[in-house]
């Protein structure tokens, strides 16, 4: 992977600045995707799946090329073993993935930051490269930082909505 890195933190800031101005939750998200897509030019396709009580991630904002994978079972593909893990998935070639649920023809390589608060799961981020092993490990420290703005955002929106 060549040494290009961006800085999740530098994308935070400007998410702070854009809930400080009253920013919607859902204008948020659609702003974290797009920040993150445009940060690293190996990121061809980003978006976010959310966690529903069903087991069931769903797609929320992305940016690339559309998928037919808007629904995907816990379990089911990289996404949903993530979840069913409980951990990040990093998939250097996912044509040597067992259980890789086709997008794209031309992804080679997926990462999946889970967005979590604890043991709770909120969503996750989804990126895909069509470059070989394009996630390196400085890159997914980075895309963890944004996950971990989004989980905070996700949980204050739950107990403000919930209490």
């Amino acid at each position: 992977m060549s040494g290009t890195t961006f800085s999740g933190a530098e994308i935070c800031r400007q998410l702070d600045r854009l809930a400080a101005s009253s920013t919607s939750f859902d204008e948020l998200l659609t702003t974290a995707v797009g920040l993150l897509h445009e940060a690293h030019p190996r990121f061809h396709w980003t978006g976010i799946y959310e966690l529903f009580p069903d087991n069931t991630l769903r797609l929320g904002p992305f940016v690339g090329a559309p998928t037919d994978h808007v629904f995907i079972s816990v379990g089911r593909g990289v996404c949903g073993s993530a979840v069913a893990e409980k951990c990040d998935k990093i998939v250097p070639d996912v044509s040597k993935e067992p259980n890789y649920l086709a997008c794209s023809s031309a992804t080679k390589s997926e990462l999946v930051v889970l967005i979590r608060k604890g043991d709770e799961i909120f969503a996750q981020i989804d990126i895909d490269s069509h470059e070989l092993d394009a996630f390196d490990a400085a890159t997914t420290v980075e895309v963890r930082k944004v996950a971990k703005w989004l989980a905070d955002a996700y949980h204050t929106r739950r107990r403000h909505r919930d209490g």
